[in-house]
């Protein structure tokens, strides 16, 4: 019999997820939808399309020069914001596939959880909730950036995507607690807020130690013998677990007792690296930084692009220019500092 080819289309994808996801896993024909009613698409599904917006957007470039842990890195194998997310999008992936859950909406979620990131990361995100009256939140500004910022007023992606973005901060508490302020209403969305610190606990000592922040010898060596002595082993044993526990359960869970040696091995990062003694001097600089360009826009408005001012005919300009600001990479707001706070160097 003649084989003859057909497409695997929007229509026979959404059957496929009918028949053969997790009566847990979300489906694009249960999607609430866009904000603003679209054509369909007659290849790709609407979380496929999600995922091709924010792939293509300009807020998501710019994230391969923007700090995951070290300022402005010159290294190249340090990571950055970009591939932070990109691990990020893997791992939530191999665990979605493996509960069968919807891989379009995992990755649609994952690649667009840190568009709001600031310049130097968290240094930079503290400095504009300082100085910003209304406080700023970085999950919160990705989301502003989706339904907003980038394109002809927002990407109009679909409530489940906004949701999971808007919904993956974990805060200093516990991984997986219930007390989080943050509760994405997807198991998808879930998938990717346990996948965010998995991966950024794991690379994040593969960086401390490249910086020499860290040695070998100072990783805790009861955490490690459970969890795995090299990166590989520790992600793999972490993923695997989280499947095996997660199967046939509307939620994501872990193994009691993995888990507590996971947030272990979370605070001794915060303890060794985040809150080292070199990285916060770094960090006070990169801090001082944003809040001076901050007051500067502010008190300037004239030095700000045209185009920003059309924006705060609709917006107060405090606002106009925070959303400036966190679009800033590393190089350029350290370029906009340079020019603007530091003597020309005459030749």
């Amino acid at each position: 019999m003649e084989y003859k080819a057909q497409p695997f289309n929007r229509v026979s994808q959404e059957e496929f997820e009918e028949k053969f996801l997790s009566p847990y896993a979300t489906k694009n024909s249960q999607s609430k939808g866009r904000q603003r009613k679209e054509k369909k698409c007659p290849l790709r599904t609407d979380f496929q399309r999600d995922r091709d917006r924010i792939i293509h957007c300009k807020s998501f470039r710019r994230l391969k020069h923007k700090t995951q842990v070290f300022i402005a890195p010159f290294g190249d194998h340090y990571r950055t914001r970009l591939t932070h997310t990109l691990e990020v999008m893997q791992i939530a992936r191999t665990i979605s596939r493996a509960l069968r859950l919807n891989e379009d909406l995992t990755e649609a979620i994952a690649l667009g959880h840190d568009l709001g990131h600031t310049p130097f990361g968290h240094s930079g995100e503290d400095a504009l909730n300082d100085a910003y009256p209304e406080g700023f939140q970085h999950n919160e500004q990705s989301l502003r950036v989706v339904e907003k910022l980038e394109g002809n007023g927002g990407l109009n992606l679909t409530w489940e995507v906004k949701d999971g973005i808007l919904n993956h901060s974990q805060e200093k508490e516990k991984i997986l607690s219930l007390k989080s302020k943050n509760h994405p209403h997807t198991i998808e969305g879930k998938v990717v807020k346990i996948a965010d610190p998995l991966a950024y606990v794991n690379h994040d000592i593969d960086d401390a130690l490249r910086a020499g922040i860290i040695k070998e010898r100072d990783l805790p060596g009861e955490i490690l013998h459970i969890l795995g002595k090299t990166h590989k082993e520790r992600i793999d044993k972490l993923i695997q677990n989280i499947v095996k526990e997660s199967i046939g359960k509307s939620y994501i869970t872990m193994d009691k007792n993995l888990l507590e040696v996971f947030n272990e091995l979370r605070d001794f990062m915060y303890k060794k690296v985040y809150l080292s003694p070199i990285l916060i001097k770094e960090k006070k600089k990169a801090y001082q930084i944003v809040i001076n360009l901050y007051n500067l826009y502010t008190k300037n408005s004239n030095i700000l692009p045209a185009s920003l001012k059309n924006e705060a005919k609709e917006e107060r300009w405090e606002r106009v220019v925070v959303d400036y600001i966190a679009g800033m990479t590393d190089q350029y707001a350290l370029k906009v500092y340079k020019n603007s706070f530091l003597p020309k160097e005459w030749g």
